[in-house]
């Protein structure tokens, strides 16, 4: 299950998602939503929700779309980061997205 506005996905079991309270949607279902996953490409992996967050915002402030999938379950807590978060962008925008995050890393 994954949520269609803040794009985490959760456990099968789990309806609602906790973040904005939105019905939850199967994968199937996103996937479908998208115009054709084919065009999509991970263009970051971090295991850090509120650096995959950032990376989103600055992409999209640069006019570029971009969508983040978790497999982080919030509601089930774990000690550790045990889980994958991908920033996908369009094909056609990845070399821009990769520009922006690189910068973004030689400033830390």
């Amino acid at each position: 299950m994954i949520c269609p506005n803040c794009e985490i996905e959760y456990l099968e079991e789990v309806k609602v998602c906790v973040e904005c309270g939105a019905t939850l949607i199967t994968n199937e279902e996103f996937e479908l939503n998208l115009i054709n996953y084919d065009d999509w490409e991970i263009v970051f992996t971090t295991s850090d929700t509120i650096e995959a967050e950032m990376i989103k915002s600055n992409l999209e402030g640069a006019g570029i779309e971009s969508i983040i999938l978790s497999q982080q379950d919030k509601s089930f807590p774990s000690p550790g980061d045990l889980s994958i978060i991908k920033i996908l962008v369009k094909k056609e925008d990845f070399r821009d997205a990769n520009e922006i995050i690189n910068d973004i890393n030689k400033e830390e």
